[in-house]
């Protein structure tokens, strides 16, 4: 169990049926009247935000999400494929379990599988991937003005916003949180 007034982000508790992870908390402690706190959560498995104040003895069973590595092996269409690597089970996702960041995988690649009591509701790709420009614009000389970008496409089909000197062929490495360029790999 954990009590309201042990709350840290990341913590993450069950209440309500539901499970919820802590993103921000503030211990209020006005002149008048009793202590609380003021927490902003989420819901892990439909991603809903929701803020709450709560007496700091109110207590909630903690939840135990388990995080595991997984190998993303291939997609079929609406279910994608992910191998355990210790017991080489092959687990497969829907595609709504997915967040937009999952553009930047490729086959082979390590992933973290989130699941509670069984159920799976996410997956986090690893933060950087390195990429090959599938296709973009030549850049035109002269056209340097500062932190001039164009479009072009990865090999997975995402589409980001890359310097002008980066040219197709060149592999490259991408932050999946943001989406952005990071450097040449």
């Amino acid at each position: 169990m954990i009590t309201a007034g042990d709350f840290r982000n990341g913590a993450t508790f069950e209440m309500d049926d539901g499970v919820f992870q802590v993103i921000e908390f503030q211990h209020v402690k006005p002149g008048k009247g009793a202590a609380f706190v003021r927490t902003k959560f989420k819901n892990v498995i439909t991603g809903a935000v929701v803020e709450k104040s709560f007496n700091p003895t109110e207590k909630f069973p903690v939840a135990y999400i388990e995080r595991k590595e997984m190998q993303y092996s291939y997609t079929d269409g609406e279910l994608y494929y992910f191998m355990d690597m210790e017991t080489y089970d092959q687990v497969p996702i829907n595609a709504s379990e997915l967040s937009d960041n999952f553009k930047f995988v490729k086959e082979d690649m390590m992933c973290r599988v989130l699941s509670f009591k069984g159920k799976v509701f996410g997956v986090e790709p690893p933060t950087f991937v390195e990429l090959v420009v599938t296709e973009t614009e030549p850049g035109v000389r002269g056209d340097t003005a500062t932190n001039v970008t164009k479009p072009c496409t990865l090999e997975t089909g995402a589409e980001i916003r890359v310097p002008l000197f980066i040219n197709e062929g060149d592999a490259i490495r991408v932050d999946t949180r943001t989406g952005e360029y990071m450097e040449r790999a």
